[in-house]
């Protein structure tokens, strides 16, 4: 079993609105970074603020922390965070071939969606930066098809497609050692080897995909993530980078 890292406190909660909240009001008097988890929120939120169901017995989780670099090199931690949701993945079930990172931040397990990853960033004055590294995993229950919007990949949890029960205790535990560990690659060696991992993950590379966002559509062949960590598609039109949009299969 893994051993809790030294470097990070946990702090589990009963309930809270949401862990991502709780992250904004505890980053002023942080010292060190802190793995916050609750039982059951209250007001959870995912990506463009839409709503995220909390049943219990899933993982509901923020890693607040001062992470090094410039701004940019600070959003590729959605990488870091995919990498390490992976291998956690794969720590409580030993079924890797079952799991594939979808750009830009959901774990896919058998095609449908087990977890997501939200990341704010939070200004603390003076050029003081935390970082807020949302992340929710469907262990015990997923919400129904009707829950996510028309196109969407069908929510899943571990236990429905896998028989796999973890606690979410248990969960956070792997999580934060691969955190650690792909925190101190990205630190020591850069995004590179970070990228290379990710894309031996990937869902649907080389196959067609539709980036949407609320204002455009683009289709194409998902190509590769350039060095930025932007999607790269092969279209009618040539090569299109795309910093942010929703992927759909």
């Amino acid at each position: 079993m893994a051993v809790w890292p030294e470097a990070y406190e946990r702090r589990i909660l009963e309930e809270v609105d949401s862990t991502l909240s709780e992250a904004a009001r505890i980053a002023p008097t942080l010292t060190g970074p802190v793995w916050l988890m609750a039982r059951v929120q209250t007001s959870a939120r995912g990506r463009r603020g839409r709503a995220w169901t909390s049943p219990m017995g899933n993982l509901y989780s923020t890693l607040i922390y001062r992470p090094e670099g410039a701004v940019p090199q600070i959003a590729l931690r959605s990488f870091v965070a995919a990498l390490a949701l992976f291998d956690a993945c794969v720590a409580v079930t030993g079924r890797a071939e079952c799991f594939a990172l979808k750009w830009p931040n959901d774990v896919l397990l058998n095609g449908g969606k087990l977890a997501g990853i939200l990341l704010e960033s939070l200004s603390q004055g003076a050029g003081t930066m935390h970082l807020a590294v949302g992340i929710g995993v469907n262990l015990a229950d997923a919400p129904g098809a009707d829950a996510v919007e028309p196109g969407a990949v069908r929510p899943v949890s571990l236990a429905s497609e896998l028989g796999v029960l973890v606690t979410p205790e248990e969960f956070l535990t792997e999580l934060a050692v691969a955190y650690d560990r792909y925190e101190r690659q990205f630190m020591n060696f850069g995004f590179a080897p970070i990228r290379e991992a990710w894309l031996a993950r990937a869902a649907r590379l080389g196959e067609p995909v539709i980036a949407r966002t609320n204002t455009s559509e683009t289709a194409g062949i998902f190509e590769t993530v350039d060095a930025d960590g932007q999607l790269v598609l092969s279209t009618d039109g040539g090569r299109v980078r795309i910093p942010a949009a929703d992927v759909y299969f």
